[in-house]
Protein backbone atom coordinates (compact mmCIF):
# COMPACT_ATOMS: atom_id res chain seq x y z
CA UNK A 1 0.00 0.00 0.00
CA UNK A 2 2.42 2.44 0.64
CA UNK A 3 4.49 1.66 -2.33
CA UNK A 4 1.44 1.91 -4.34
CA UNK A 5 0.49 5.78 -2.36
CA UNK A 6 4.20 6.65 -2.78
CA UNK A 7 4.38 5.48 -6.74
CA UNK A 8 0.68 7.66 -6.85
CA UNK A 9 2.15 10.79 -5.36
CA UNK A 10 5.31 10.87 -7.30
CA UNK A 11 3.49 10.74 -10.77
CA UNK A 12 1.24 13.82 -9.16
CA UNK A 13 4.07 15.57 -8.02
CA UNK A 14 5.72 15.08 -11.35
CA UNK A 15 2.58 16.11 -13.88
CA UNK A 16 2.44 19.11 -11.27
CA UNK A 17 5.76 19.86 -11.96
CA UNK A 18 5.35 19.54 -15.91
CA UNK A 19 2.15 21.24 -15.75
CA UNK A 20 4.10 24.60 -14.17
CA UNK A 21 6.70 24.38 -16.53
CA UNK A 22 4.12 24.17 -19.46
CA UNK A 23 2.59 27.16 -18.04
CA UNK A 24 5.57 29.30 -17.39
CA UNK A 25 6.20 29.11 -21.10
CA UNK A 26 9.97 27.67 -20.59
CA UNK A 27 11.45 27.03 -23.80
CA UNK A 28 13.13 23.60 -23.58
CA UNK A 29 15.27 24.09 -26.07
CA UNK A 30 16.54 27.49 -25.34
CA UNK A 31 19.96 28.80 -26.81
CA UNK A 32 21.64 28.79 -22.86
CA UNK A 33 20.96 24.77 -22.65
CA UNK A 34 21.43 24.09 -26.58
CA UNK A 35 25.10 25.82 -25.87
CA UNK A 36 26.06 23.75 -22.45
CA UNK A 37 25.72 20.53 -24.02
CA UNK A 38 28.51 18.50 -24.96
CA UNK A 39 29.63 17.02 -28.32
CA UNK A 40 27.97 13.96 -26.81
CA UNK A 41 24.94 15.76 -25.30
CA UNK A 42 24.52 17.58 -29.23
CA UNK A 43 24.78 14.67 -31.27
CA UNK A 44 22.03 13.05 -28.76
CA UNK A 45 20.34 16.09 -29.21
CA UNK A 46 19.80 15.65 -33.08
CA UNK A 47 19.01 12.04 -32.82
CA UNK A 48 16.00 13.02 -30.51
CA UNK A 49 14.57 15.87 -33.19
CA UNK A 50 14.96 13.68 -35.88
CA UNK A 51 13.16 10.79 -33.87
CA UNK A 52 11.18 12.98 -32.03
CA UNK A 53 7.77 11.03 -32.77
CA UNK A 54 9.20 7.84 -31.29
CA UNK A 55 11.45 8.74 -29.05
CA UNK A 56 8.27 9.80 -26.94
CA UNK A 57 7.47 5.51 -26.75
CA UNK A 58 11.43 4.84 -26.02
CA UNK A 59 12.48 3.20 -22.94
CA UNK A 60 16.57 4.87 -22.36
CA UNK A 61 18.30 2.00 -23.03
CA UNK A 62 16.68 2.02 -26.58
CA UNK A 63 17.70 5.77 -26.92
CA UNK A 64 20.94 4.91 -25.85
CA UNK A 65 21.72 2.11 -28.30
CA UNK A 66 20.04 3.98 -31.21
CA UNK A 67 22.25 7.10 -30.84
CA UNK A 68 24.81 5.57 -29.51
CA UNK A 69 25.47 7.25 -26.45
CA UNK A 70 25.21 5.98 -22.56
CA UNK A 71 22.57 6.05 -20.24
CA UNK A 72 24.46 8.05 -17.86
CA UNK A 73 25.09 10.59 -21.29
CA UNK A 74 21.14 10.99 -21.91
CA UNK A 75 20.54 11.12 -17.75
CA UNK A 76 22.98 14.14 -18.00
CA UNK A 77 21.06 15.68 -20.65
CA UNK A 78 18.19 15.30 -19.21
CA UNK A 79 19.38 17.10 -15.82
CA UNK A 80 20.40 20.02 -18.11
CA UNK A 81 17.37 20.45 -19.61
CA UNK A 82 15.60 20.79 -16.42
CA UNK A 83 14.45 17.02 -16.09
CA UNK A 84 15.05 14.91 -13.16
CA UNK A 85 15.26 11.68 -15.68
CA UNK A 86 14.24 10.55 -19.12
CA UNK A 87 10.16 10.06 -17.73
CA UNK A 88 10.34 13.62 -17.32
CA UNK A 89 12.15 14.27 -20.13
CA UNK A 90 9.57 12.42 -22.29
CA UNK A 91 6.41 14.22 -20.53
CA UNK A 92 7.91 17.66 -21.11
CA UNK A 93 8.91 16.27 -24.58
CA UNK A 94 5.66 15.06 -25.58
CA UNK A 95 4.04 18.36 -24.54
CA UNK A 96 6.59 20.33 -26.36
CA UNK A 97 5.89 18.41 -30.00
CA UNK A 98 2.14 19.31 -29.09
CA UNK A 99 2.64 23.12 -28.32
CA UNK A 100 4.85 22.90 -31.61
CA UNK A 101 1.92 21.68 -33.73
CA UNK A 102 -0.28 24.16 -32.89
CA UNK A 103 -1.59 26.32 -35.47
CA UNK A 104 0.19 29.41 -33.59
CA UNK A 105 4.01 30.17 -33.36
CA UNK A 106 5.56 30.61 -30.58
CA UNK A 107 6.39 34.11 -29.41
CA UNK A 108 10.21 34.01 -30.20
CA UNK A 109 11.23 37.37 -28.89
CA UNK A 110 13.41 36.33 -25.36
CA UNK A 111 14.57 33.52 -27.96
CA UNK A 112 16.08 36.39 -29.92
CA UNK A 113 17.21 38.79 -27.40
CA UNK A 114 18.79 35.67 -25.78
CA UNK A 115 21.29 35.10 -29.18
CA UNK A 116 21.64 38.63 -29.31
CA UNK A 117 22.82 38.65 -25.81
CA UNK A 118 25.30 35.92 -26.50
CA UNK A 119 26.66 37.28 -29.79
CA UNK A 120 28.45 40.08 -27.72
CA UNK A 121 30.52 37.61 -26.06
CA UNK A 122 34.10 37.11 -26.82
CA UNK A 123 33.53 33.72 -28.93
CA UNK A 124 31.04 35.35 -30.93
CA UNK A 125 33.45 38.47 -31.57
CA UNK A 126 36.66 35.92 -32.01
CA UNK A 127 34.91 33.98 -35.02
CA UNK A 128 33.23 36.97 -36.47
CA UNK A 129 37.16 38.53 -36.54
CA UNK A 130 37.90 35.33 -38.00
CA UNK A 131 35.61 35.68 -40.94
CA UNK A 132 36.62 39.45 -41.56
CA UNK A 133 40.37 38.14 -41.62
CA UNK A 134 39.54 35.47 -44.63
CA UNK A 135 37.27 37.83 -46.55
CA UNK A 136 39.93 41.10 -46.58
CA UNK A 137 41.91 38.52 -48.08
CA UNK A 138 39.92 37.18 -50.61
CA UNK A 139 39.32 38.48 -54.22
CA UNK A 140 35.55 37.02 -54.18
CA UNK A 141 33.50 36.17 -51.92
CA UNK A 142 30.75 33.77 -53.04
CA UNK A 143 27.44 33.00 -50.71
CA UNK A 144 25.53 29.57 -50.85
CA UNK A 145 22.30 28.71 -49.67
CA UNK A 146 18.53 27.40 -50.71
CA UNK A 147 14.94 28.59 -49.93
CA UNK A 148 14.77 31.23 -46.75
CA UNK A 149 18.37 31.00 -46.76
CA UNK A 150 19.00 31.22 -50.32
CA UNK A 151 16.85 34.30 -50.30
CA UNK A 152 19.49 35.42 -46.86
CA UNK A 153 22.27 34.33 -49.66
CA UNK A 154 21.45 36.61 -52.26
CA UNK A 155 20.69 39.46 -49.67
CA UNK A 156 23.84 38.93 -47.76
CA UNK A 157 25.84 39.07 -51.40
CA UNK A 158 24.40 42.24 -52.31
CA UNK A 159 25.48 43.56 -48.28
CA UNK A 160 28.90 42.47 -48.87
CA UNK A 161 29.23 44.31 -52.28
CA UNK A 162 27.27 47.61 -50.84
CA UNK A 163 30.62 47.70 -48.31
CA UNK A 164 33.28 47.48 -51.14
CA UNK A 165 33.87 43.39 -51.18
CA UNK A 166 33.12 41.72 -54.88
CA UNK A 167 30.09 39.02 -53.68
CA UNK A 168 28.20 37.35 -55.31
CA UNK A 169 25.49 34.14 -54.80
CA UNK A 170 25.21 30.96 -56.47
CA UNK A 171 22.69 28.11 -56.66
CA UNK A 172 24.68 25.96 -59.30
CA UNK A 173 27.07 23.55 -57.67
CA UNK A 174 28.56 23.40 -61.57
CA UNK A 175 28.83 27.48 -61.70
CA UNK A 176 32.25 27.86 -63.89
CA UNK A 177 34.84 29.10 -61.67
CA UNK A 178 37.99 30.07 -62.76
CA UNK A 179 40.30 27.64 -60.80
CA UNK A 180 43.22 29.88 -61.66
CA UNK A 181 41.84 31.93 -58.46
CA UNK A 182 39.33 30.14 -57.05
CA UNK A 183 41.97 29.66 -53.91
CA UNK A 184 41.74 32.72 -53.11
CA UNK A 185 37.83 32.91 -52.78
CA UNK A 186 35.96 32.36 -49.33
CA UNK A 187 32.56 30.89 -49.92
CA UNK A 188 30.14 31.58 -46.91
CA UNK A 189 26.85 28.65 -46.86
CA UNK A 190 23.38 29.69 -44.66
CA UNK A 191 21.69 26.70 -43.58
CA UNK A 192 19.69 26.17 -40.54
CA UNK A 193 19.97 22.11 -40.15
CA UNK A 194 23.13 22.06 -41.68
CA UNK A 195 22.61 19.26 -44.01
CA UNK A 196 20.56 20.39 -46.86
CA UNK A 197 22.17 18.11 -49.78
CA UNK A 198 22.28 20.80 -52.74
CA UNK A 199 24.03 23.21 -50.28
CA UNK A 200 26.56 20.46 -48.65
CA UNK A 201 27.09 19.78 -52.59
CA UNK A 202 27.74 22.85 -53.45
CA UNK A 203 30.18 23.36 -50.87
CA UNK A 204 32.12 20.41 -51.38
CA UNK A 205 32.59 21.44 -55.07
CA UNK A 206 33.75 25.05 -53.60
CA UNK A 207 36.21 23.25 -51.30
CA UNK A 208 37.32 21.30 -54.35
CA UNK A 209 38.47 24.17 -56.19
CA UNK A 210 40.50 25.62 -53.02
CA UNK A 211 37.73 27.53 -51.75
CA UNK A 212 37.76 28.32 -48.37
CA UNK A 213 34.45 27.55 -46.32
CA UNK A 214 32.25 29.82 -43.80
CA UNK A 215 28.88 28.38 -42.78
CA UNK A 216 25.97 29.42 -40.80
CA UNK A 217 23.87 27.39 -39.32
CA UNK A 218 21.43 26.73 -36.25
CA UNK A 219 23.63 23.36 -35.04
CA UNK A 220 27.09 23.58 -34.61
CA UNK A 221 27.53 19.26 -35.13
CA UNK A 222 26.07 19.25 -38.52
CA UNK A 223 27.66 17.93 -41.52
CA UNK A 224 28.15 21.80 -42.98
CA UNK A 225 29.62 22.99 -40.21
CA UNK A 226 32.07 19.92 -39.78
CA UNK A 227 33.27 20.42 -43.54
CA UNK A 228 33.66 24.23 -42.91
CA UNK A 229 36.93 25.92 -42.37
CA UNK A 230 34.92 28.18 -39.99
CA UNK A 231 31.51 27.78 -38.57
CA UNK A 232 29.43 30.33 -36.83
CA UNK A 233 26.60 28.43 -35.03
CA UNK A 234 23.63 29.98 -33.70
CA UNK A 235 21.03 27.96 -31.18
CA UNK A 236 17.14 29.29 -31.72
CA UNK A 237 14.21 26.90 -31.50
CA UNK A 238 13.26 25.59 -34.57
CA UNK A 239 10.21 25.75 -36.20
CA UNK A 240 8.03 24.35 -38.94
CA UNK A 241 4.35 24.03 -40.06
CA UNK A 242 3.13 20.91 -41.94
CA UNK A 243 5.69 21.51 -44.83
CA UNK A 244 7.84 24.01 -44.59
CA UNK A 245 10.85 25.23 -42.24
CA UNK A 246 10.08 28.69 -40.84
CA UNK A 247 12.66 29.00 -38.09
CA UNK A 248 13.50 33.03 -37.69
CA UNK A 249 16.57 33.41 -39.95
CA UNK A 250 17.71 37.05 -37.83
CA UNK A 251 20.15 35.33 -36.22
CA UNK A 252 21.89 34.21 -39.60
CA UNK A 253 20.86 38.15 -40.57
CA UNK A 254 22.65 39.94 -37.82
CA UNK A 255 25.30 37.75 -38.43
CA UNK A 256 25.96 38.73 -41.96
CA UNK A 257 25.32 42.50 -41.37
CA UNK A 258 27.96 42.32 -38.42
CA UNK A 259 30.22 40.85 -40.59
CA UNK A 260 29.48 43.67 -43.07
CA UNK A 261 29.55 46.48 -40.66
CA UNK A 262 32.90 44.85 -39.14
CA UNK A 263 34.54 44.76 -42.91
CA UNK A 264 33.58 48.64 -44.20
CA UNK A 265 34.77 49.79 -40.61
CA UNK A 266 38.00 48.05 -40.03
CA UNK A 267 39.08 46.69 -43.52
CA UNK A 268 38.66 49.53 -45.77
CA UNK A 269 40.09 48.53 -49.18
Amino acid sequence: MYIRNNYRNKIEYLNIKVHNYIKRGVDMFSYNRIQSLNELELSLYNYIMKNSEKVIYMRIREVANEAHVSTTTILRFCKKLDCEGFSEFKIKFKMYLEQSRGNSLIDNTSMIIDFLKKAQGKEYIEKIDLVCNEINKASTIIFVGIGFSGILSKYAARYIAAVGRNAIYIDDPFYPLNSKYSDNYVAIAFSVSGETPTVIENINSLKEKGCKVVSITNNEDSTLAKISDINIGYYVQQEKTESNDITTQIPALYIIETIGRKLYKNYKG
